[in-house]
């Protein structure tokens, strides 16, 4: 009976919108440590989902989705003993989440959610084994589907209430991508005031970059606001932590001291790669700063190297960095004098040929760059003079130092900005209260 109680109150999986057309099946993974599974589609489908009963089995069917594979077989353990992803046919893509024998979950703690219409989450955060299976009351050779109950609310990041995709926005993207074939874009800009956003490949991983400076700075002052680190500290310079590329910091002697500050300053306003590693060494090194960024939902971003990443191993994605600026601009990261700091340091970023190239006269936007030979990526929130808020991610894979790279962002960014530029009472907010 306990089982079958569990499988009656699961809780909601995200309805969202149907598909104008066939969408693919872009890419799941399942994080281990967290029990969450992430399942990204090119573009918006409706999901159904069932449980089959013993062992106990969440299957979730994506109708209009194609999978470009043959059946994928994963094992994960001893609770969640395999995922399955499949075809039911040459248009329905189905993934099958199967528990191990004699394994439960809290109805309760469950959670199966959505934030956009590309992007599932589905969470098993208390797994347990079940005290005594005669309990069940469930036949063994039962295979009745029982219907999972379909919710129509969705918060973008667990915080903005996610509205709808802007369709006029979204083809001049495709028309403008059609006209720059050789460059392979992803980007996400979502309007905090109604909820409404584009999303063009947004979910799409790219190298990051020096992008990955933003996720790093917030951790750095998530850590001083839990007072683990002190912002008067002094950072010297290993031998070990100098690299090329951008920055200053290399020229100088090894042992040479620096503030904190300063340190995290460099690091985003001119992007010292150095200055990072000193910044990641402080922060106890690339493991801990990963499992920080999927604790914040950030399920693309992976720092796998030092910098300067010249091959481009760290990766993010445009959703995961304005998921991050939804976080920071609505005060779940930060207190509000560290979140004050970070956006100063990120409006005094010295690279504006990108996003800021195409943001109106007053527009005031605290963002962070990346460039590599095959990449161009910015991310950041953007305040209006009117007011009006809007975060923007955006990333174009590209052949080497190619600028039309940069054109596409600026067109990109002028186009987003001047949709939203409507009439609006002023505000008296200061920059800083981005």
């Amino acid at each position: 009976m306990r089982l079958r109680l569990f499988l009656l109150s699961v809780v909601s999986i995200v309805l969202l919108s149907s598909p104008a057309k066939a969408s693919r099946l872009e890419s799941w993974s399942f994080d281990t440590a967290q029990n969450q599974l992430n399942i990204t589609t090119v573009s918006g489908v409706k999901p159904r989902a069932f449980l089959i009963q013993n062992p106990t089995r969440l299957v979730i069917d994506l109708p209009g989705t194609k999978l470009n594979t043959n059946t994928i077989r994963k094992n994960y353990g001893a609770t969640v003993r395999e995922i399955r992803v499949g075809k039911v046919d040459d248009n329905t893509t189905r993934l099958v989440v199967e528990l191990a024998p004699g394994y439960t979950v809290d109805p309760a703690k469950l959670l199966v959610q959505g934030d956009s219409a590309t992007h599932w989450i589905v969470k098993f955060p208390s797994v347990q084994r079940i005290q005594n299976p005669t309990d069940n009351n469930v036949s063994t050779s039962s295979e009745e589907q029982i219907p999972v109950a379909v919710s129509d609310v969705s918060l973008f990041a667990g915080v903005v209430p996610l509205g709808k995709e802007i369709p006029q926005l979204r083809s001049r993207v495709q028309a403008l991508a059609s006209r720059y074939r050789s460059l392979d874009p992803g980007l996400f800009f979502l309007d905090l005031d109604t909820g409404n956003y584009l999303d063009f490949n947004g979910e799409k991983v790219f190298p990051a970059a020096s992008t990955i400076k933003f996720p790093i700075l917030i951790a750095l002052f998530q850590e001083i606001d839990a007072g683990r680190i002190k912002l008067n500290e002094t950072l010297v310079m290993r031998r070990d932590l100098i690299t090329g590329g951008s920055g200053e910091f290399q020229y100088k002697r090894a042992g040479t001291r620096f503030s904190l500050l300063e340190t995290a300053t460099q690091m985003i306003t001119i992007s010292d790669n150095t200055a990072t590693n000193m910044i990641i060494d402080r922060l106890g090194g690339k493991a801990i700063l990963n499992q920080r960024f999927r604790s914040w939902g950030l399920q693309n971003t992976v720092v796998r190297n030092l910098l300067g990443d010249f091959k481009g191993t760290n990766t993010t994605s445009a959703k995961d960095l304005v998921r991050l600026s939804a976080l920071v601009a609505n005060n779940r990261l930060l207190s509000d004098s560290s979140r004050g700091r970070v956006l100063g340091i990120m409006q005094r970023v010295h690279n504006t040929k990108l996003l800021p190239a195409g943001l109106g006269k007053g527009a005031v936007i605290a963002h962070k760059t990346g460039t590599l030979g095959i990449v161009l990526g910015d991310a950041g929130i953007i305040q209006m003079p009117s007011g009006k808020r809007y975060l923007a991610g955006i990333f174009v894979r590209r052949p080497f130092n190619d600028l039309k790279a940069r054109d596409f962002i600026n067109q990109v960014s002028r186009m987003v900005y001047g949709y939203l530029d409507q009439p609006r009472v002023a505000t008296t907010d200061k920059p800083e209260s981005l």
